[in-house]
């Protein structure tokens, strides 16, 4: 059998970053920067106040205090955004406003609470130390500096930065777009009534779930039946939209595998049998005029889940041209025994969580590759590698962390 390594090792050559182009920035919100960027602007780019309140000349209020306030006189209000500036002379005060600029003379502000809020005149009663409440020039960013690495994902603070230094499209690389295809005669939508031996489709529900999770674009295709002719042309009429394809079920060995039939008279789609539980029919290639890549999961649920996870997810973030493409994996503490074939590495549902300020994991009950429900209470996988076939309770297992990342 191939081994797990391998396969994803396959797997990520098919995955290469998307071309990048300009997106707008709310466009952009989540996808992946392409290129370093640098403020060409600083921030702020002019002196200006973090409070309300009165610009002063501190020496002006050196012996303010509550039991003997300062009176100033004050010349006007400056507003934010205001272009007209009243120069602060001795003596004398200023009202201004948050995000107003400093005007010549000025070297402190006094925030409204330490005064009687005066207009023509206003009483200070504590002393501000030089320079204080006064947000200066490029104190945050200075012209020139970078301030977004190429292969950051777009979140709302860096989509924040980029318009704070006027920018309002920025390169990236767009989202994959991911097609995801179940088949099977015995498959019907949810929300139809069933007829004798059949089930509701969840496969592509659920791995379209998990491309969205991984930051792609996900179209799923309606369950398409055991036909040749029909998979192929649902597969044919998708590949324009697509940067991947994902199909789930009829890869194994039964008589009725569609998938597994007709990509292999196409020649580019190889099907092999990787060491691992669940998930050990596998198969990857290339289809269509623009080649793109494919890849056939197990129809068990279970099966098709870990195996999306463990080879799709790392390529759909490699296709995004992030720097993070795998899970992040942690060691915890079993708090059960756990059974694995040797030879092959087994991905066992489990429950993590932190106890006593270290991570212990306990595996679900019910690790049947078609258990939906064991599968939708885990939120994690325990790694079992190949040469062990017994793991002990309060043994250090390695264990993948399903959810946000």
């Amino acid at each position: 059998m191939k081994s797990v390594d391998q396969h994803l090792a396959d797997l990520l050559r098919l995955a290469t970053p998307l071309r990048p182009f300009d997106m707008h920035l709310l466009d952009a919100h989540d996808a992946t920067l392409a290129q370093d960027i640098f403020s060409t602007v600083n921030l702020p780019p002019w002196d200006n106040s973090a409070m309300d309140g009165y610009g002063v000349q501190s020496d002006d209020l050196r012996n303010a205090s509550e039991a003997d306030p300062v009176e100033l006189i004050v010349d006007g209000d400056i507003a934010a955004g205001s272009s007209h500036l009243i120069q602060v002379v001795k003596g004398h005060a200023v009202r201004i406003m948050t995000g107003a600029p400093i005007p010549p003379g000025c070297d402190s502000i006094v925030p409204v609470e330490w005064t009687d809020g005066g207009i023509e005149t206003v009483s200070i009663t504590r002393a501000p130390v030089l320079g204080q409440h006064i947000r200066y020039k490029g104190s945050d960013i200075v012209s020139g500096t970078l301030i977004l690495e190429q292969g950051v994902r777009l979140h709302s603070a860096q989509i924040g930065i980029a318009a704070a230094v006027g920018l309002d499209r920025l390169p990236t690389h767009p989202h994959p777009r991911v097609v995801v295809l179940s088949t099977g005669d015995e498959l019907v939508e949810p929300g139809l009534l069933l007829s004798p031996g059949q089930i509701y489709e969840s496969n592509s529900w659920m791995l379209a779930g998990a491309v969205r999770e991984a930051g792609g674009l996900a179209f799923r295709v309606a369950t398409v039946s055991d036909d040749h002719v029909r998979f192929m042309q649902a597969l044919e009429d998708q590949l324009v939209r697509a940067d991947l394809v994902v199909t789930t079920g009829g890869v194994s060995k039964g008589a009725y595998d569609t998938v597994k039939e007709v990509l292999q008279r196409l020649g580019t789609v190889q099907f092999e049998t990787v060491a691992m539980q669940p998930g050990k029919p596998q198969g990857f290639g290339t289809i269509g005029p623009d080649d793109t890549p494919i890849v056939t999961l197990p129809g068990n649920p279970v099966s098709a889940y870990v195996s999306f996870e463990i080879f799709v997810r790392p390529m759909i973030r490699r296709m995004l041209g992030l720097k993070e493409i795998y899970r992040p994996i942690v060691r915890a503490s079993v708090r059960s025994p756990v059974s694995s074939p040797i030879g092959k590495r087994s991905f066992v549902r489990g429950v993590i969580e932190v106890v006593d300020g270290r991570y212990v994991v306990t595996p679900v009950d019910g690790q049947g590759s078609h258990m939906l429900g064991a599968l939708a209470r885990a939120n994690a996988l325990i790694v079992v590698p190949e040469d062990i076939d017994h793991v002990a309770i309060d043994d250090s297992v390695a264990v993948m962390m399903l959810g946000e990342a």
